[in-house]
């Protein structure tokens, strides 16, 4: 280029591997000769390394943006020429970079650091398609190379566990699990535990152990662990705390040695001596059980007495002169007593003379005379005595013996007349069969047990042959019956209810099962099924036909446990919500599945619980069977959950109970609330108790016969309350009553139950008592608001208006809605549906359609398609559900509704509803 005078020389340098925008374009303004010099001076590299491609000292790596603040990425290479950032395959512009050239003094070579700078705003452009990432390129002479990527996020962190701690009661030396899962977050949070705001420190405390998932593990809880325990979650960005949860470490009471006996209450003769024992080997700490039994003992004990002789009395003062001329006078050998071998006084007690001067000789001979007659006549009278007492225990023994071998031969006649009609019955109780509804095709067929598939031929209690009976006398099974001496009548066992328990009792299995009759309901059963309730407590045992192998014949009970009498293995935030059902004998062989219906007392939301059916085993222990949710159908136990029943399907009869665990603090147990009074009040004082119990129907019959024995009557309506898992007690209170009339004797404004008294469920008839005080005879009515709540939860009022002296209403009988039906059943009698009918329907639905018009489309019009993965896996699933529809409608059932389903379905063409009574 020249311009007017002066020449100058544009020297231009560009590398072909660069973009268009980068290529440096350099003019000098200068002679030609310096622009030379100054093209030589722009490659500084020395001749040796000319050739060497650039390597990294610095390379850029992952960074987080913490809320605003930008990030800044690095990039140093030797030798380079140029070094540029790319982030998600874009160049960033070259006014971006931060550009610091240097040269390494041990080598000479050029260094060159460039820096560039991140905002959220960045990375939040490409929000939702990859992560945002950035590498440099650098140049020299001889090529480029590309750095690693380094990733840039932003950074955060939620402010909601995903699962928090729960608090628990445990005892000593058990094991403690509290889970936590941190909230999400980016970087992903780490996790700490905090015992009372104090950092937990594992290698210090080896006690403690932190799991990968950051579970809280105390390896044997010892009273120090007693705390309020918290999850940290922490990152780059925040610090966050979860809610505690109090860990109850108790100590369940132990007696003391029991101390010597102390020494005998007597000092002579027959006394008590005492021994005792202290419930502080260990002391029951933060709720533990105090010790069972008692602390004293008693027990009879002689102390030798000395021996000591008789001495006799004063003498008597002499009696008046009588007709035989004799007075008389007297002492005893009473001061002191002879005892313990002392002797006896030696000499005379009586003492006679003379009082006329031996005037009356005759008198004295006559005396004398009536004193021999009546020594001779004393041995005649005894012999005549023996004689008689003689004859009366040989007639008495004749007796016996006739009335025995009479009773011998009516049993005999019994058991033979029972043997021979008990098929023509058809299991059939007296006046127990269901009434038939009208215009009920169904019912209008009545299985013949003589014919084709269903025939049964000859007594249930074979005289001869014991090859078909279960084998009771192996296991854990009742003894064997004598020979014909147990038979079915009219449906019924004949055999003495208190002599059944008796028999049960003295098995070692079912030493805890209760003597009383009125929880325990027995029966014999054959292949034709059955069922057993236990009255006003539903709680039933269905026996499906077919259930029991054919030409076998079990004697099968029904009870319902106590609590008390059992050790239940709860721990934490567990709670027994049903009843304690035991129906056996256990280990009889069942072909399909019988089904136990049992109420419960949870609020029926798998979402808050974690419900498992607990089976004891034959040494004692209580294993999980199955949680209710996640059954699988290959399992020998299923539950299908209803608002306040619990139907469990078992091929293996034993004890069961219905254990939940509270997932949240949103779980809750119904409580059935109940006022009783007295029902008359002749004093001043007059009590209201208050009962919370869990709402099951064997609770409230408990406590229904607890208070017609204590003469109380119901005074309201019964209400529900649902009692959530939140720690908070149960409080009591009652408000309104007129002052001027009524007064309470309660010191508090309102009585509290704990909440673990209620949650744990093993209280019995828990209830808290109002005393109030009227301040007049004449005053009868009562006015007044009990009010019932759960401390931060929901509540129930009462309103209490009636006259104390005029309302004598006992205990109200219909709040049970008494179930009059019999408490077994064999055979058709047990069931809704006829025997014939029920084959005729699995026969129609059991093979699939190809429209869908078989047992699936059944459950599905019952409601019980949420169970069809469970019916699928049985042989006949149509039986399966038709079982299940009887457990749930055996006493509001309709055979009506069932036909129409059917004909919904389209069945009818299949002859089930149009047999006729011939044909049956």
């Amino acid at each position: 280029c020249y311009t007017n005078d002066t020449a100058l020389r544009v020297l231009v340098c560009f590398n072909n591997s660069m973009p268009a925008q980068y290529r440096l374009v350099i003019c000098c303004s200068l002679p030609c000769s310096d622009a030379q010099h100054i093209a030589t001076a722009t490659n500084p590299l020395p001749a040796a390394f000319s050739d060497l491609l650039p390597h990294f000292l610095v390379e850029p790596d992952d960074v987080y943006i913490v809320k605003n603040k930008p990030v800044t990425l690095t990039c140093r290479s030797t030798p380079a020429t140029q070094i540029y950032f790319k982030c998600n395959g874009e160049w960033v512009h070259q006014d971006d970079h931060m550009i610091e050239r240097t040269v390494d003094p041990a080598t000479g070579l050029p260094v060159m650091q460039v820096k560039i700078d991140i905002s959220r705003q960045q990375v939040e452009k490409i929000f939702g398609l990859e992560d945002f990432w950035c590498q440099c390129v650098a140049w020299s002479t001889s090529g480029t190379q590309k750095s690693q990527k380094a990733y840039v996020r932003i950074a955060y962190l939620r402010k909601n566990f995903e699962k928090e701690p729960l608090g628990k009661e445990v005892a000593l030396d058990q094991e403690v699990i509290l889970h936590c899962q941190p909230p999400e977050g980016i970087p992903p949070a780490e996790v700490e535990w905090l015992k009372n705001e104090d950092l937990i420190d594992p290698v210090s405390d080896t006690n403690y152990y932190i799991t990968i998932d950051h579970s809280l593990i105390i390896k044997q809880a010892r009273l120090a662990d007693t705390a309020n325990y918290t999850c940290v979650a922490k990152n780059i960005v925040a610090r966050r705390k979860s809610s505690s949860a109090t860990v109850i470490v108790y100590v369940n009471g132990g007696w003391s040695t029991w101390t010597g006996w102390s020494a005998c209450s007597a000092t002579c003769g027959r006394g008590w001596q005492k021994r005792s024992r202290s419930c502080t080997n260990p002391t029951p700490l933060n709720g533990g059980t105090f010790c069972e039994g008692q602390n004293v003992q008693k027990s009879a004990c002689t102390t030798t007495c000395p021996a000591v002789d008789g001495g006799w009395t004063e003498w008597s003062k002499w009696s008046a002169c009588g007709a035989d001329c004799t007075m008389w006078r007297s002492r005893e050998c009473t001061q002191p007593v002879p005892g313990t071998g002392g002797k006896d006084c030696q000499g005379l007690d009586l003492q006679s003379q003379n009082c006329t001067s031996e005037l009356c000789p005759q008198t004295k001979h006559i005396m004398n005379d009536l004193r021999t007659i009546s020594a001779a006549s004393g041995p005649e009278d005894v012999a005549l005595y023996v004689g008689i007492v003689a004859v009366v225990l040989c007639l008495t023994l004749l007796l016996i013996v006739v009335v025995l071998v009479y009773r011998r031969k009516k049993e005999g006649l019994d058991a033979d007349v029972a043997d021979s009609s008990i098929l023509t019955t058809g299991f059939q109780p007296v006046g127990i069969k269901p009434a038939k509804p009208e215009n009920s095709h169904l019912l209008t067929i009545q299985p013949d047990l003589t014919t084709t598939t269903t025939s049964y031929q000859g007594s249930l209690r074979s005289r001869h042959d014991a090859t078909g009976k279960f084998p009771v006398s192996n296991g854990p099974l009742l003894d064997p019956l004598p020979n014909g001496q147990h038979t079915l009548h009219n449906g019924k066992l004949p055999t003495d209810p208190a002599d059944f328990m008796t028999r049960l009792s003295t098995q070692s299995y079912f030493k805890s099962l209760p003597r009383d009759t009125a929880n325990t309901s027995y029966g014999t059963f054959n292949f034709l099924g059955g069922r057993l309730t236990i009255p006003n407590t539903g709680i039933s045992l269905l026996i499906p036909p077919e259930a029991i192998p054919r030409g076998k014949i079990y004697e099968i009970y029904l009870t319902v446990q106590r609590k008390e009498d059992l050790r239940l293995p709860l721990a934490g935030c567990q709670t027994l919500l049903s009843p304690i059902v035991s129906c056996g004998p256990p280990g009889v062989v069942l072909t399909r599945p019988v089904i136990i219906s049992m109420d419960h007392c949870s609020d029926a939301n798998l979402d808050n619980w974690a419900i498992k059916l607990k089976k004891q085993s034959y040494e004692g222990s209580w294993e999980d069977v199955l949680q209710v949710g996640e059954e699988l159908p290959s399992d020998p136990y299923y539950c299908q959950l209803e608002a306040e029943t619990c139907r469990v399907f078992t091929e293996q009869l034993g004890r069961f109970m219905l254990v939940g665990e509270s997932l949240s603090m949103a779980a809750a147990k119904r409580l059935k609330l109940v006022l009783f009074a007295p029902v008359c009040c002749t004093t001043l004082e007059y009590s209201i108790r208050v009962y919370c119990m869990d709402d099951t129907q064997d609770v409230l019959k408990e406590v229904m016969q607890l208070e017609k024995q204590l003469g109380g009557r119901l005074i309201d309506e019964p209400q529900v309350l649902l009692f959530k898992d939140s720690y908070h007690n149960l409080r009591l209170s009652i408000h309104d009553m007129p002052r001027a009339h009524w007064r309470s004797k309660l010191l508090a404004g309102y009585q509290e139950i704990p909440f673990y008294h209620i949650w744990n469920g093993f209280q019995r008839s828990l209830h808290c008592t109002f005393t109030l005080e009227r301040l007049s005879l004449n005053t009868c009515d009562l006015m007044c608001r009990l009010c019932v709540w759960q401390v931060e939860g929901e509540g129930q009022s009462f309103s209490i208006d009636f006259n104390v002296a005029k309302d004598s209403r006992p205990v109200d009988a219909d709040l049970l809605g008494l179930d009059n039906s019999a408490p077994a059943l064999a055979g058709p009698s047990a069931f809704q549906i006829p025997y014939l009918i029920r084959q005729k329907i699995c026969s129609s639905l059991d093979a699939p359609c190809p429209h869908g018009a078989d047992w699936r489309l059944l459950a599905q019009r019952l409601q019980l398609d949420r169970h069809l993965s469970f019916f699928a896996s049985k042989a006949s699933p149509t039986s399966v559900i038709l079982d299940l529809w009887e457990a749930q409608h055996f006493h509001s059932g309709n055979l009506n509704q069932l036909a129409a389903v059917m004909a919904q379905i389209g069945k009818q063409e299949a002859m089930i509803f149009l047999v006729t009574d011939g044909e049956c």
